[in-house]
């Protein structure tokens, strides 16, 4: 079931274990994840394509090859306008494993 707030993404854990979470998401053209916070810091690493990556109001173009942090608390968005675009996530909540996305 996708995550809600995600539209056109598809995600995969690759690893979880406690305090720590990998996943690979799969943007579809006109992909997004909208807007929200996470109590913990995620990297973001895009792998393939390109689209467009926040933090609160500030906005980058996003492409292969390109690392973003999240910090923790701060509100993000990750979303692709006429590209695909494929990105690892490393989600360390110094908790429990953090639920699959997409």
């Amino acid at each position: 079931m996708p995550r809600p707030g995600c539209v056109n993404v598809e995600g995969r854990v690759l690893l979880a274990r406690e305090g720590l979470a990998v996943a690979m998401l799969k943007f579809d053209a006109a992909a997004t994840i909208d807007e929200h916070a996470a109590p913990y810091e995620i990297d973001v690493v895009c792998l393939e394509g390109e689209g467009f990556i926040s933090v609160e109001d500030r906005v980058w173009a996003f492409a292969r090859g390109l690392t973003l942090t999240w910090p923790a608390g701060r509100v993000h968005r990750l979303w692709t306008a006429e590209s695909s675009m494929l990105t690892l996530m490393v989600e360390r909540s110094g908790g429990p494993p953090a639920p699959a996305t997409g």
